[in-house]
């Protein structure tokens, strides 16, 4: 009983993983734009890895008998970068969309970003040398 519970439980994380994994990977080819295209390989891709990686973290030391933290390093290791790569990704776009890189016409930026500068709200921007930020050459 306790061994088809966990063969269930295993194979619908998975099926759950590949899912995503496929759905993510659909997503960072068919999105419009840089920004757009963040959200397949960093939400939705990480969960379907991590989904499988959990998956086999259940799997060997229930039906092999042996224990290894490989897979939960590797779960933790994606979960903590993911994120972090994304938003670097995102900055360095932000920083470029001035000069015209993958606007998206849905995020009516097309035509550049607002001004910058202290109080303008862009964090990324502001800071002693903000003056002197150029985007527009």
């Amino acid at each position: 009983m306790v061994s088809t519970l966990l063969e269930v439980l295993v194979s619908t994380l998975l099926v759950f993983g590949g899912f995503f994994a496929l759905v993510g990977s659909w997503g960072l080819t068919r999105m419009p734009s840089l920004m757009t295209r963040l959200h397949g390989p960093t939400k939705v891709t990480t969960l379907g890895v991590g989904s499988c990686l959990i998956a086999s973290v259940i799997f060997f030391p229930a039906f092999k008998g042996a224990w290894s933290a490989h897979e939960l390093l590797i779960t933790l290791f994606l979960f903590l970068t993911a994120p972090i790569s994304a938003n670097m990704i995102a900055k360095a776009h932000l920083h470029r969309q001035g000069r015209g890189i993958d606007p998206n016409p849905m995020d009516d930026i097309a035509a550049g970003l607002p001004e910058t500068g202290v109080g303008s709200g862009w964090a990324t921007f502001e800071g002693e040398d903000s003056e002197k930020l150029d985007l527009n050459r």
